[in-house]
C-alpha cells in the first residue's frame, strides 16, 4: 500500500517541475525591459572617457578613426548594453577608451 501523503508529494513535485519554465519566464521578463541610457556625467562613464558621439572623442589619445560602440566587442546591438556600464544602454555611435574591435 502506497502512503497517500507520498503520492501527493510526488504529484505536487511533478507539477512544480512542469510549471517551472513558465515561472522562470515571468521572473526574467525584467531582463528584457529597456535599459536606461548611460549618463555621460556618471562616474564610471567619466572614468572610461565615454562620449555619446564618437566624433567628440577624436582628440583622445586612445581614439582610433572609425571606432564606435557599434563596432566594439563589448557592445550588444540587441539591447544597446555594454557590460562595462552595467544596467545602462549606450549610444551605438558612442565611444569610450575601453573600445576593442569586434572580431
Amino acid at each position: 500500500m502506497i502512503d497517500s501523503s507520498r503520492r501527493k508529494f510526488v504529484k505536487k513535485g511533478l507539477f512544480g517541475l512542469a510549471a517551472l519554465p513558465f515561472g522562470m519566464g515571468a521572473l526574467t521578463s525584467n531582463a528584457f525591459a529597456a535599459l536606461p541610457m548611460l549618463d555621460p556625467n556618471a562616474p564610471n562613464a567619466k572614468a572610461l572617457a565615454y562620449v555619446p558621439d564618437a566624433a567628440n572623442a577624436s582628440s583622445h589619445a586612445a581614439f582610433k578613426a572609425g571606432s564606435a560602440c557599434s563596432n566594439c566587442n563589448f557592445y550588444n546591438a540587441g539591447t544597446g548594453a555594454c557590460p562595462l556600464f552595467a544596467g545602462h544602454a549606450v549610444e551605438s555611435n558612442g565611444w569610450c577608451q575601453a573600445w576593442v574591435k569586434k572580431p
